[in-house]
């Protein structure tokens, strides 16, 4: 996929399925970026067929630790923008929930994450997963995480900024 960096809710972003094409595809993407967002960066991310939308919902304070909420399937989208919202995933098996919560703890450990955020990544069908990108603000699909785990999220952030542990 050829994307425009400054992009989003599915807008300036381009599948190229053969080599050849690349040029005019980049051409477009870069046309759509300039036009719409006044920037001419994009990229290229790998394209994943069908793939499944999983986000994992993090929390860490100032004293190293970052703890995970479960996830959320995200997959029902229209013109790449979220509908439905299903926590935790109804797709992923244990073995793979674990891992990929673990890697999104891991991130959040890596980078001495503090606050509220959420890490997504794309899951094939074969249950391999990808990093996305890190939403480092609350979304608005944060209240379906509470409702599963019961945990007030931003009363966390609030305990957070007063140099508090997380429990």
């Amino acid at each position: 996929m050829v994307k425009a960096a400054n992009g989003g809710g599915g807008r300036g972003i381009l599948v190229c399925e053969k080599a050849s094409d690349i040029k005019e595809i980049y051409k477009k993407v870069l046309n759509i970026s300039k036009s719409l967002y006044k920037d001419d960066n994009i990229y290229i991310e790998k394209f994943i067929k069908n793939p499944r939308h999983v986000e994992v919902q993090i929390i860490g304070d100032k004293f190293g630790n970052v703890r995970h909420l479960y996830d959320r399937d995200c997959s029902i989208q229209r013109r790449n923008q979220k509908l439905i919202e299903e926590a935790p995933s109804a797709f992923l098996t244990d073995k793979v929930r674990q891992q990929i919560t673990q890697a999104a703890v891991d991130l959040g450990k890596h980078t001495g994450y503090i606050s509220a955020g959420t890490v997504e990544f794309l899951v094939d069908e074969k249950q391999n997963f990808y990093f996305i990108e890190m939403n480092t603000r609350i979304q608005v699909e944060h209240t379906v995480t509470e409702e599963i785990t019961g945990i007030d999220i931003v009363k966390e952030q609030l305990k957070i900024i007063g140099d508090n542990k997380l429990d």
